[in-house]
């Protein structure tokens, strides 16, 4: 499990006095239960089936009760540093319900912590505690911790990334598939944490939908905590979670916009390492890989290796993909079916080729990247060979990573302009030259330039459906750029694209 961060207040938490405080409503049997959890170690607190129970309701009554419907606390919600014990204590008077529900999210970490650690067997457990002998059914109680996630205004960092880790753990032991980690013979209502586990990821995507790091250390330890329930990937991979992670994951390389560190860079790959599991059970979810660029944020990822454990993973993800197969979740008869051949052409296309046939020549002290890196070797090659000129040239375009090289010659555009049509006569690959003329690589949009004048000299009325496209316009933008080998094939391809001597044209151009 991931450490909870103290909270900013924790030098406050022995100073909090019960009596006083109306508010939380707590009766003289609550009260007495959580002094005596305070005097003795949590692991003899929660020996007691029983009594475990009735320490987890008291502390998530305190929870609801000091969190309230209003919104974060009016100053401990605010803070970052640890304070002092005499400015923390100070917090008692200034917003004790403040402190009392960062408490009330510690208190719960720590449970949460100690029953994970017991052994298999115990008649204390995270099902036994937070589900109901009687029905099976997810104690009532938990409730206060979803409100916490959606506190209004900015929030309270500390309580959201408590409650959400706590949560998740909770509602994991109400998954099918982590029976193997808790007592069989409990009678546990797997239906009872569907839609609590639903509003979970709910709240996590929107949280991804940001790209600040802040929002990324409020989830990334509760979606890798997550991943271990095959019930919570397939929900966040239906949620649109894919995406998220690609997103984030390229905006963390090359320059991106992301400022995610590399331990939140390695939490978002393992979680995309996880969803890849579910490829050969999922056409969905192969779908959801394929549409949303996971392939290219993962190459980029290895090209840029911001550190060896998020290469390692990065790889790993990478291979699953590629040996993945439609065999038991086949798609639809209506839609173009998913699989490692589709997602090895993505990689040929991205360069991954090149980066792993780079990466075997150097020494890695873990086994797993040599593993990895021999298996990609050989499913890459083998795929190669199967793929034709057009089919590399297609994949580059698709993945948006154009490299000078073979297939940006005249030779190549020769023999293939008729492969421009496409198989719809849409011409949707030149569409895509003319997406790429505005991305943010200007080596790329020299290439898409020069490959949209040599569609528009070799393809018959090329010129026409360049013009219908919009290539002209666009293209003629970048006639004034800064960088001259840019602007230098905007103006040849602008020239080729308005008249028929485009060569003579040029010289033209040039001398005046």
């Amino acid at each position: 499990m991931s450490n909870l961060p103290h909270s900013p207040v924790a030098h406050a938490f022995s100073g909090i006095q019960w009596d006083p405080m109306q508010k939380l409503r707590l009766t003289n049997p609550e009260k007495l239960l959580l002094r005596s959890a305070e005097a003795n170690p949590i692991d003899y607190t929660l020996s007691n089936r029983e009594e475990s129970t009735a320490y987890v309701k008291v502390v998530l009554k305190v929870l609801a009760e000091a969190s309230g419907a209003s919104g974060p606390s009016s100053k401990v919600s605010h803070l970052k540093a640890l304070l002092p014990e005499e400015e923390a204590l100070q917090m008692l008077y200034t917003d004790p319900m403040g402190v009392v529900t960062h408490y009330a999210i510690t208190k719960l970490y720590n449970i949460v912590v100690c029953l994970k650690d017991k052994k298999r067997g115990s008649s204390v457990s995270m099902g036994s505690t937070f589900f109901n002998d009687s029905d099976g059914n997810l104690i009532d109680e938990w409730r206060p911790l979803l409100r916490v996630l959606h506190l209004g205004g900015s929030g309270d960092a500390f309580a959201q990334r408590g409650a959400a880790y706590c949560l998740a753990y909770i509602l994991m032991a109400g998954c099918p598939s982590q029976r193997f980690s808790t007592d069989r013979s409990l009678k546990i209502n797997h239906s009872s944490v569907e839609e609590p586990l639903q509003a979970l990821i709910s709240w996590i995507t929107s949280q991804l939908q940001s790209s600040a790091s802040s929002s990324l250390s409020l989830v990334t330890p509760t979606l890798t905590a997550l991943m271990s329930s095959s019930e919570a990937r397939s929900k966040f991979a239906n949620s649109g979670g894919i995406g998220y992670l690609s997103r984030h994951l390229r905006n963390g390389t090359k320059g991106g916009k992301s400022n995610a560190t590399v331990q939140q860079l390695y939490e978002l790959c393992f979680c995309v390492w996880a969803l890849s599991y579910e490829c050969n059970s999922s056409s969905t979810i192969r779908a959801a890989f394929a549409r949303d660029n996971a392939v290219h944020s993962l190459v980029d990822l290895v090209s840029s290796a911001p550190r060896e454990k998020v290469v390692r993973v990065a790889l790993s993800a990478l291979r699953t993909l590629a040996q993945c197969n439609a065999d038991t979740a086949p798609s639809s008869a209506s839609k173009k079916e998913v699989t490692g051949s589709t997602f090895l052409n993505e990689m040929i296309g991205c360069g991954l080729m090149k980066y792993v046939d780079q990466m075997k020549e150097r020494q890695w002290t873990d086994p797993d990247i040599v593993e990895d890196l021999d298996a990609l070797h050989k499913l890459l090659h083998a795929n190669f060979k199967e793929m034709s000129t057009w089919d590399v040239y297609l994949a580059e375009v698709q993945s948006g990573s154009l490299e000078w090289g073979f297939l940006h010659t005249e030779k190549f555009f020769k023999e293939n302009a008729k492969q421009f049509e496409g198989p719809d006569g849409n011409f949707f690959v030149v569409k895509l030259l003319v997406a790429l003329t505005g991305n943010n690589d200007e080596e790329v949009q020299a290439i898409a330039c020069y490959d949209i004048g040599e569609f528009v000299r070799h393809y018959p009325n090329g010129r026409a459906i360049a013009r219908s496209l919009g290539a002209k316009d666009i293209v003629m933008k970048l006639v004034d750029h800064q960088n001259k080998e840019l602007q230098r094939h905007a103006l040849t391809a602008v020239s080729k694209m308005m008249v028929q001597n485009w060569a003579v044209s040029w010289l033209l151009m040039l001398l005046l």
